[in-house]
């Protein structure tokens, strides 16, 4: 973490022992997470509750890269957090899992981010399957279904029309989505204008 960990007690008596469990918990996020920029952690007692023992709350505060993690563990009357050790555990459990969630969508918007549009030529349209196929600049050939085509649509597409695609994974192999027209009135080329004149 670029900044120092933050421990604080509330209402509770300092505790070496449950610090120590903090940092190592925090510490094993830090490693498994490393776009940590800070981390605070507070740990105190709820109230107490009549014929039993105090229940402890634990606050994790995280702050990322343009985000900010909250857990914050202030379990109700029935759930057993009167040892702060199992409420220090739930609460790591929570940030971590949030972090994990964190990670996929970050993990997507950068592979969506950086994905290129490749180029390829219509080769074959298929009427009948709503779809055709694309040559790309290797030579390889690539399906293409009709809602993956952007713009104007399937049905202006033609044979030889130059696209730009990004291929992924289907279900039978890769296919090209996203399909868009470079040239022929697609993005890069205005279609004609047409103007009537009436006498």
């Amino acid at each position: 973490m670029q900044v120092p960990l933050q421990i604080s007690f509330v209402h509770l008596d300092h505790s070496n022992a449950l610090e120590s469990i903090i940092k190592d918990k925090m510490e094993q996020l830090d490693n498994i997470f490393p776009y940590l920029i800070s981390a605070r952690v507070v740990v105190g007692l709820s109230e107490k509750r009549k014929q039993q023992g105090n229940l402890y709350h634990v606050r994790i505060d995280l702050t990322l890269p343009g985000n900010e993690i909250l857990v914050d563990r202030n379990p109700p009357l029935h759930q057993p957090h009167e040892d702060p050790y199992l409420a220090v555990r739930d609460a790591f459990r929570a940030a971590r899992r949030q972090l994990e969630d964190y990670s996929k969508l970050n993990s997507r918007e950068k592979k969506r981010h950086h994905e290129k549009p490749l180029q390829g030529i219509v080769i074959k349209i298929l009427l009948e399957n709503d779809g055709g196929f694309l040559k790309t600049s290797t030579g390889r050939e690539v399906y293409f279904n009709k809602n993956s085509v952007l713009g104007r649509g399937f049905d202006f597409l033609n044979l030889g029309d130059e696209v730009r695609f990004v291929e992924e994974m289907g279900e039978n192999g890769p296919q090209a989505s996203s399909v868009e027209r470079v040239g022929k009135w697609g993005k890069h080329e205005p279609p004609p204008i047409h103007l009537e004149y009436k006498s």
